[in-house]
């Protein structure tokens, strides 16, 4: 037996598993596979676009050695950049809020982040959260200098996710029919959308919004609670030929489903992870027997322990529960 030793961390990135759901299925219909990007090192898919987007920093010179890094973020990207910058060696000020969970904030904290922090609504995520952090970024590079990753807008992140998008049609042997994942910054959904339609012309691609906040689909912006998605405006990186068709699924739904994988599966996944297989029922109630869709297990649902997540599924909260 031959055994691989890596020099950092940051090599374990990537080539996470794509695991069939054998539970949560439709009676008749579609395979789902859902790409578990929960085995990234920080539990994150987010740390694929970190490690990619320091790197193009640092290739053209933008990011210099030792120099500061500034970021807004609802938490993954913040824990996945503090991450990165840890090992490398970058001093890093993030903002977020107290909309956000208490382990992505703490996860900043213990990796090095100094962390501002905005107050929300409520504990919701709107679009004037979303301004109001950007803008809070924005004065903190123009009043301390450094490197703005500004996820909102990089498209360095993208060529991270062909790379995903590469894997996932590898590993389902080159039978991709519908890809479907949450909107964020619209980095994930369009990057996996350009590589797997380079290899399948004919694939269905379909983007998940939340229900409270339908701005993709033209509705009004709105406050809600899946993490990390639904900035409640259009976003910079979104194109209108990015998804075939666009599904709405609530906090509440995609929080029981979060629950429900848990329970059925093994598989702890936060809410984005809910909201994402709530729509891949849909789209695979819809195809074939022989046919396969595809969708993403955003993180762990580790980092949700003292969040929402409980209170929307029914389940005491851990304080509650002791």
């Amino acid at each position: 037996m031959t055994t691989t030793v890596q020099s950092d961390i940051l090599q374990c990135i990537g080539t996470t598993s794509l695991m069939a759901l054998r539970r949560i299925v439709p009676e008749s219909g579609a395979r789902i596979l859902l790409k578990l990007e929960s085995e990234n090192p920080t539990g994150s898919m987010k740390d694929r676009m970190a490690l990619a987007i320091i790197e193009a920093a640092e290739a053209d010179k933008r990011l210099q050695p030792g120099g500061n890094v500034v970021e807004y973020t609802g938490g993954s990207t913040g824990v996945s950049l503090a991450f990165v910058c840890a090992v490398k060696g970058y001093p890093i000020h993030i903002v977020s809020s107290d909309a956000f969970s208490a382990e992505k904030l703490d996860h900043m904290r213990i990796l090095g982040a100094r962390l501002k922090i905005v107050k929300s609504d409520s504990g919701g995520m709107t679009e004037k959260l979303t301004r109001d952090m950007v803008e809070a970024a924005r004065a903190i590079v123009a009043r301390s200098g450094g490197f703005w990753t500004d996820q909102l807008n990089n498209e360095d992140q993208l060529p991270a996710y062909h790379k995903m998008a590469q894997e996932i049609w590898s590993q389902a042997g080159g039978r991709v029919d519908c890809f479907v994942q949450c909107v964020g910054t619209a980095a994930s959904l369009r990057g996996n959308a350009e590589a797997l339609r380079r290899l399948n012309q004919g694939i269905q691609i379909v983007a998940v919004e939340p229900a409270e906040s339908p701005v993709f689909s033209g509705g009004t912006t709105g406050s809600h609670k899946i993490d990390g998605v639904g900035a409640g405006f259009v976003v910079p990186l979104w194109r209108d030929d990015i998804a075939d068709r666009i599904e709405l699924v609530s906090t509440e739904e995609a929080a029981s489903m979060a629950v429900r994988l848990a329970r059925e599966e093994g598989l702890f996944g936060g809410s984005s992870t809910g909201a994402n297989v709530v729509a891949a029922l849909r789209l695979a109630e819809e195809f074939g027997p022989g046919d396969v869709v595809v969708t993403v297990m955003c993180d762990t649902g580790m980092k949700y322990l003292s969040n929402t997540l409980f209170r929307a599924s029914g389940l005491p909260s851990p304080e509650d529960a002791r």
